[in-house]
């Protein structure tokens, strides 16, 4: 088994940031952009990135070095793991985390996401899929982070994509009005996830047509971040959220993005209306730093933890508790499965049979269809099938879903997109391992080019 390779990093600049016109491209102030760079002086123009980006981002002649379109680019990293040269490079925070966990003033939180405890042991020397749940928790501690599991956050989003899809059924196949139903109105079917940042920021940019129908639910981090800065600040911690540091650990490049978005700042607008900050209290992110299960795991080398050699033992925290539906968030349809789950529940009063919705798993299916039999409680029994799609894997797929769409816009009612194949568990934020060719890439460039 290879082993997996280093891939080269850059802190952001300010200019990353864009601070200057509202506007840029199509960026907004604030936005980072250039998050996935190609490094000229190591791109051999093997055109293989190409062949995995979603959005035609990546130009280049091959045997040239190549070059990333950042207004067409969603940071989602496919291009950076499937380099075989390791030509191409990625925004990282961890050295401003190593600052803060220097910072006695700091309360800096982990936050990591179901798929980084799948993965950061392959960067230990781990077999991939070893699990190291309550090991890694011990490594975040020792490395002088407080825990929150995302997984927390994540039942949380399948409540409120749960009940945001039920609404949707209640208005638009029931025929129900009401006061918390008005807002339905101007979002119709299908219903769209909006958990994947490439995924949505792909339909901002190529299918804004869609946006109506995208779930207005936040990503589990984003939920996470703003809980953290509130709630969990003040009924769990009992620290100044302003002290807080929250760090959001993840499988996937494009949290880097997600977490700059300027709307993504509810906990400051909450506490700043509620008067539990000063009024000349500086804005700030529900997220501060986003860190890839490669950054992470740098950091803890830095500090000189292996987190496979500490203890799987680990008492129950408020913050870590969550349910098997959160947990399969990482996983192709595992988004879909778990938001049918309390749809299916809500909507006829009972359990599900068998919980494993199999049949919606993306698995190494492009796309996935199926119909779900829904008998509603309050309708006497009545069946309604919920027909339901999931794109797995590069979500250059949507392509097809709008297709589909275009010929019969009643096909589906909710549809999964995961820009990564398989999910988040092969998200760009994940070790890499290279063919191990990239010290002969001087030599290389003199056939390609011929």
């Amino acid at each position: 088994m290879s082993k997996v390779s280093k891939i080269s990093t850059f802190e952001p600049a300010d200019e990353s940031y864009g601070l200057g016109a509202e506007f840029s491209g199509v960026h907004r102030r604030g936005e980072l952009r250039g998050i996935i760079k190609i490094n000229q002086n190591s791109c051999v123009g093997c055109d293989t990135c190409t062949s995995f980006c979603p959005t035609e981002a990546i130009g280049g002649t091959l045997g040239i070095a190549h070059r990333i379109d950042v207004n067409r680019c969603v940071n989602c990293g496919q291009c950076l793991v499937n380099c075989p040269f390791g030509a191409i490079s990625q925004m990282s925070f961890a050295d401003i985390v190593l600052e803060k966990l220097d910072d006695p003033k700091a309360f800096v939180v982990a936050h990591p996401s179901p798929s980084v405890r799948v993965s950061i042991a392959e960067e230990f020397g781990g077999k991939p899929g070893d699990l190291t749940i309550n090991r890694l928790y011990n490594a975040f501690e020792k490395a002088g982070f407080h825990n929150y599991d995302v997984n927390f956050a994540a039942d949380q989003t399948i409540l409120e994509e749960g009940t945001e899809f039920i609404k949707k059924v209640k208005y638009w196949i029931l025929g129900e009005r009401g006061e918390d139903l008005e807002h339905i109105a101007h979002h119709p079917f299908p219903h769209f996830t909006s958990c994947c940042p490439a995924w949505v920021k792909n339909a901002e940019t190529f299918h804004t047509n869609l946006l109506p129908h995208i779930s207005g639910a936040k990503s589990p981090i984003q939920m996470g971040g703003a809980l953290a800065k509130t709630w969990a600040a003040e009924f769990v911690w009992r620290v100044d959220p302003r002290d807080i540091f929250m760090v959001a650990v993840t499988p996937c490049t494009a949290k880097i993005f997600e977490a700059s978005r300027p709307e993504f700042n509810s906990a400051y607008e909450y506490l700043l209306e509620n008067r539990k900050i000063p009024n000349n209290t500086k804005s700030f992110q529900d997220i501060d730093a986003v860190l890839t299960a490669r950054d992470a795991a740098e950091i803890f080398r830095r500090k000189g933890i292996n987190p496979l050699l500490l203890s799987d033992e680990r008492q129950s925290e408020t913050m870590n508790v969550y349910t098997g539906a959160a947990t399969i968030f990482g996983n192709s349809g595992g988004v879909m499965e778990a938001a049918l789950r309390t749809a299916y529940f809500i909507l006829s009063g009972q359990e599900l049979s068998n919980p494993d919705i199999i049949v919606v798993r993306g698995h190494e299916k492009d796309i996935v269809e199926a119909t779900i039999p829904i008998p509603l409680k309050d309708y006497g029994g009545k069946i309604i099938d919920v027909k339901i799609a999931v794109v797995n894997g590069a979500s250059r797929n949507i392509k097809e879903i709008v297709k589909r769409l275009v010929n019969n816009e009643n096909r589906y009612h909710f549809v999964e997109v995961m820009n990564c194949p398989g999910g988040c568990v092969n998200g760009g934020g994940q070790p890499v391992r290279t063919m191990g060719t990239s010290w002969l890439h001087p030599l290389l460039p003199l056939p390609l080019r011929a």
